[in-house]
């Protein structure tokens, strides 16, 4: 049980990790570039919502 555990931390640190950077470099750049920040923080949220929704789809 405990392998299933890390398992579910490890696949969802990959779905999310990406998202993430995307937007601690966004927030780096937003006063200097603010368009393409705009871009990374759409990104973001798109990687996030299909990264959840694949993540959730493996797990049941």
């Amino acid at each position: 049980m405990e392998n299933l555990g890390i398992f579910i931390l490890t696949v969802t640190l990959v779905m999310m990790s990406p998202a993430i950077i995307m937007v601690i470099i966004g927030f780096a750049i937003l006063k200097k570039k603010k368009i393409i920040a705009k871009k990374l923080f759409i990104a973001a949220g798109i990687y996030l919502i299909v990264g959840l929704g694949i993540c959730a789809s493996i797990l049941s």
